[in-house]
This record gives structure tokens, sequence and C-alpha cells, in this order.
């Protein structure tokens, strides 16, 4: 599962886990090696571990180097495929929900590895989505917020009903555009809520980011 420890990649975990046919081999997350945090999201590796503690399946860390190059990226990501393939897995999953050039974009990285791509969420509507992600008890934090697109104020807030009803209209209610980004903390897919405490909210390049640990 590619993991982002965020709310869609949490959701898609839940979904596959319903799947007698799926077997889970492992959270597979890129890490910011200078900051030791997870890309965009912000998560710390500490707070990753705990996640992927919760969720009771192996963690596979790609650390990348800050700045990264996009050839950099590939190549790494190409190294963790490798070792998929020869540890016999036979697809990767993603939390996507519409964007057409980035599911394209992964079929496209995947295709010569002889991986399956697997989007379960595709094409849910997200309002849907996120609503029923919260009834079910998925909790999450917004760690980070593209000011471009969404007050600042918004970094640090719990994704909940209350939030989906303040969104403004033009903003995606699973942030899917790169909005905001979030981290999850409880829902189905883990064993056990994991505790959160936050941290100052610092904002860097357009977005705002709020720390949890």
């Amino acid at each position: 599962m590619s993991w982002s420890s965020g709310k869609d990649s949490a959701w898609a975990l839940h979904l596959l886990r319903k799947n007698p046919e799926i077997e889970l081999a492992g959270l597979l997350t890129t890490l910011n090696e200078e900051f030791q945090r997870v890309a965009m999201h912000g998560t710390r590796r500490s707070v990753l571990e705990a996640q992927a503690q919760a969720a009771g399946l192996p963690l596979w860390e790609i650390p990348l180097p800050w700045p990264c190059s996009n050839e950099e990226y590939e190549q790494r990501m190409a190294q963790a495929c490798q070792r998929a393939v020869a540890e016999r897995v036979e697809a990767v999953a993603f939390g996507d929900l519409f964007l057409t050039d980035v599911r394209a974009y992964r079929e496209k990285q995947l295709a010569p590895t002889g991986l399956e791509p697997l989007f379960p969420l595709w094409q849910i509507p997200t309002e849907q989505l996120a609503q029923e992600m919260i009834a079910c008890g998925l909790r999450a934090k917004l760690t980070c917020v593209d000011t471009r697109q969404l007050a600042a104020e918004f970094a640090g807030r719990e994704f909940d009903a209350a939030l989906l009803a303040e969104l403004p209209p033009q903003v995606d209610r699973c942030g899917e555009r790169g909005e905001f980004h979030s981290c999850v903390y409880a829902g189905p897919m883990f064993a056990a809520p994991i505790a959160l405490t936050a941290g100052e909210v610092v904002h860097r390049d357009g977005f705002a980011y709020a720390d949890f640990f």
C-alpha cells in the first residue's frame, strides 16, 4: 500500500482489507532524509512508525534527498519496486481519487516492473467519501494546507463534519487537488488510536504546516 500517512491511503487500506483476495504486505512511504518527515504531509517519522504499528504492517521506507529531482525520485521508487518483485509482491495500491494524470503516471511507472497498480477509491464522489470516512470512525488532522487554495487557519484542524461544512465551495472535500493533506490517528484500519500532540504551525513556501508528535 502506497502510504502517505493521510486519510485517503488509510481508507484505501481499510477497503483492501475487506477483500479476501488481497493480502497486505506493507506500507510503502517516501521520507525526506533531511527532515525525517513524509513528503508534503509533513508527518514525523515517529508518527509514521506508530501508524504502521497500529496497522500491523511493516513499513517500507524510501528515503529521498532534499531537494529531490524527479529523476532521483523515480530511481529510488524503481529500487523499491525491484525489492517488491523479489519478495513476490504482485501489486501496489494507491489512494488516488480522480486525477487522471496522476493515475496515468503511476500506471506508466509500474508498467515495466510487472506490479499491478490498484486504485480502490477511484472515482468515488469525494463529498460522499469524506462523509463515509468520518461516519465510520476515521480520525485525522490537517497537517499541511496550500495557502493559495485554502486559508492557513485550517492547518491543524480536525477532519470532521464541521470542517467539511466550512470548506469553500471550490475546495475538494478530500483535498485531492492538493488543497490540504492530513495525518490519520484513528480508524477501522488501526488496532488502536494513536495519541497525537499538537505542536507549532510553520509557514513555508506558500504552505502552512501543522506539526504533530
